[in-house]
């Protein structure tokens, strides 16, 4: 297994998968809380959109999925702030127009519809120095929004109140789905697009079953997603399996035994 160490492309992998696991740690409790769960598919497919125009264009699929899906995830918070339709109903509505889009780009981008296996199921192979130092500037980003943990737990938990005592909470939620949207397409190398929404879900489900403050469910999320990754790309590079499908996989496992422990706790 150590032997994987010594090849540049898995230690970038491997570097990357840290960094995004760090980012959907901290993230997925929010998702999980605020039931965002939908919101992560839908932006998964809106990454799948750019990714297929960024091949139909012959240019970096990832730096068209960025603004793509970035502009998604703010046009989903304003439709649900600004109209009486659900968050559900916009995410629906945004899913459809992506997947279509994704589809008639990805019909036109002939010769590169291989290349696109990469983007959907994950690979270790895909990530370069590029993706890294993306990653970083969004983790740092991240850390000087570390005061905003309090307001955004607060409104997680009680959204009315949190209005009431003039907490910005519609800012708040625009820069909750800014940030869920960028990591998203940030992991998609890693992960894959298809699996990636999961990546920012099972994390803090698990940890959700296992923790009863909302600090302890983000630093057990936070584990967990980087556990189940790490272990998930050694998996990967071993068994030649999908990176996203080894992480995905472990973290279900993990999900599965979180869930056991709870029952038996409950009937103990």
């Amino acid at each position: 297994m150590l032997d994987a160490l010594g090849y540049p492309f898995f230690q970038r992998a491997l570097l990357a998968g840290l960094l995004v696991s760090l980012l959907s740690g901290l993230l997925s409790p929010f998702v999980v809380q605020r039931r965002l769960s939908f919101l992560g598919d839908g932006l998964a497919h809106a990454a799948f959109a750019g990714v297929a125009l960024g091949l139909f264009l012959r240019g970096e699929p990832l730096w068209f999925a960025l603004p793509f899906t970035f502009l998604v995830a703010m046009a989903i918070t304003l439709v649900k702030e600004k109209t009486e339709l659900s968050e559900d109903t916009a995410i629906g509505v945004f899913f459809a127009l992506s997947v279509a889009l994704g589809a008639v780009f990805l019909s036109k981008a002939r010769g590169y519809v291989g290349d696109a296996m990469g983007y959907l199921f994950g690979s270790l192979l895909a990530v370069g120095p590029a993706d890294l130092w993306a990653m970083v500037l969004l983790l740092f980003l991240a850390l000087f929004l570390l005061p905003l943990w309090g307001p955004l737990a607060y409104a997680t938990f009680d959204r009315e109140l949190a209005l009431s005592d003039r907490v910005p909470v519609v800012l708040h939620d625009y820069l909750l789905s800014g940030f869920l949207a960028v990591s998203l397409v940030l992991a998609v190398k890693v992960v894959g697009i298809i699996l990636v929404a999961a990546f920012l879900v099972i994390p803090g489900a698990a940890a959700r079953l296992l923790s009863r403050t909302f600090a302890g469910l983000t630093l057990l999320s936070l584990l967990l997603a980087s556990f189940s990754t790490l272990l998930g790309l050694f998996l990967s590079f071993l068994l030649d399996w999908p990176s996203g499908a080894s992480i995905v996989l472990l973290q279900a496992a993990l999900f599965g035994l979180a869930f056991v422990k709870t029952v038996f706790s409950v009937r103990k």
